[in-house]
């Protein structure tokens, strides 16, 4: 018996590398596919999927920020962050649409063409777009299961495999509040606790 278990340690310790190195492997194709995407998605209003050679697979995605405490350089780090923080806590279908904003925002007129510019996007001037990015607090993630589900979700975005339930929004905000500024755009949709707008006309700032 305790030939097995100084086995199964000798096993680990060898294996361990091996997995990290795995890891970090996939970590680096998830990014570098990513990153890819995004370019393309702020391109294109194509809504076809990206092709499998392209596509994010589920492990690489989470290969991506396991501890939900690293700097916010990436794509997928940056929408899993927004969906995370914007809907953590909520149903599936909230957090989904968080990340269709970002999506539907990425490279439209008024907005940036690359996702983490999206997220932090008014941060110099105080008037963030996500209100987690300028609150002061830790941006680490404190909960791994909904993390793991926000980095699912941005992977289906950035793959073009996530409908878009917001109906074209650029905008939403939380139903127990009523913003003055909503006042100025078009309403699509409630989802869950969030309401949903789009500009009148193409215009959007």
């Amino acid at each position: 018996m305790r030939f097995d278990w100084i086995a199964t340690c000798l096993a680990l310790t060898l294996l361990g590398p091996v997995f990290a190195a795995d890891q970090a492997q996939k970590q680096q194709e998830a990014e570098n596919k990513a990153e890819v995407l995004e370019h393309k998605a702020a391109e294109s209003n194509n809504p076809a999927p990206a092709p499998k050679a392209e596509a994010i697979t589920p492990s690489e995605v989470q290969a991506v920020d396991p501890a939900g405490a690293a700097p916010l350089d990436d794509a997928i780090t940056c929408l899993a962050r927004s969906i995370y923080w914007e809907a953590k806590g909520k149903d599936t279908a909230d957090m989904e649409a968080v990340a269709n904003v970002v999506m539907n925002r990425l490279g439209h007129e008024g907005f940036p063409d690359t996702v983490c510019k999206v997220v932090k996007q008014g941060s110099q001037t105080k008037s963030c777009q996500f209100s987690w990015w300028c609150d002061g607090k830790s941006d680490s993630v404190q909960e791994e299961l909904p993390y793991a589900m926000a980095k699912e979700i941005a992977r289906k975005a950035l793959n073009k495999e996530l409908p878009d339930r917001t109906r074209g929004a650029l905008y939403f905000h939380d139903r127990t509040v009523n913003p003055d500024w909503a006042r100025q755009y078009i309403r699509t949709v409630d989802i869950g606790l969030f309401r949903f707008y789009k500009p009148r006309g193409e215009s959007a700032r």
